[in-house]
């Protein structure tokens, strides 16, 4: 705690003066972030600091994995469906990323490499959304057998898994028939701080370009 203290001093007295200007700015004219950013809540991935963006750029929603439940999922609060449809309705943000990641403890648990117990009901509970995710690593990954290999695929299928269910939110049906959201399926891979994008036309993750 004494770090994060500290932390909050130094912001406080050596970096908020390079920002003072842009927090009166948005105090005064609210947030008005251009993407949704859904992303594991793993310590290592940090979407403001991997894609350089300064506050009131994104709208960041952190969970367990990544897991994009679908809009028919029922039972507890759903924050993350409730942030799809803030982002989307009331923020109007224009794009949407799914930012899965290597190493993910998450994916390691669905994969049983970390069972999860009766101790832990909610984070068991959450994992069971991604079952499809599994099913999928069955059948089209049967070949894989490196422990590495699968993981990999497995997080990978998993941010497919959730591009998918975003889908089935009907504010996302809407905005993506008018053409004002637009989807994006990316990967990074904590090692060597390398970002993927899903290329729908070659059906895999190929490193992310910068658009000319």
């Amino acid at each position: 705690m004494q770090r994060l203290i500290e932390g909050v001093h130094k912001f406080r007295t050596d970096e908020f003066g390079n920002y003072r200007r842009l927090f009166r700015k948005l105090s005064q004219e609210g947030q008005k972030p251009h993407t949704l950013f859904i992303t594991c809540s793993d310590s290592r991935v940090l979407a403001e600091l991997i894609t350089q963006s300064k506050p009131g750029d994104l709208f960041v929603v952190k969970n367990v994995g990544n897991i994009v439940p679908p809009a028919s999922a029922t039972g507890d609060t759903n924050s993350t469906a409730a942030a799809i449809e803030f982002a989307v309705e009331n923020l109007r943000v224009s794009d949407i990323v799914i930012c899965g990641h290597s190493q993910c403890g998450a994916i390691s648990a669905l994969l049983d490499e970390t069972p999860v117990g009766d101790s832990t009901p909610h984070l068991r509970d959450w994992l069971k959304i991604a079952a499809p995710v599994l099913k999928t690593l069955k059948t089209d990954y049967a070949h894989l057998h490196i422990p590495a290999e699968r993981e990999t695929a497995a997080a990978e299928e998993n941010v497919l898994f959730g591009l998918d269910n975003l889908h089935s939110y009907p504010c996302v049906q809407d905005k993506l028939a008018d053409g004002t959201l637009q989807l994006h399926a990316w990967f990074f891979k904590i090692a060597t701080a390398e970002l993927f994008a899903f290329d729908p036309e070659r059906q895999q993750f190929s490193p992310l370009v910068q658009e000319k």
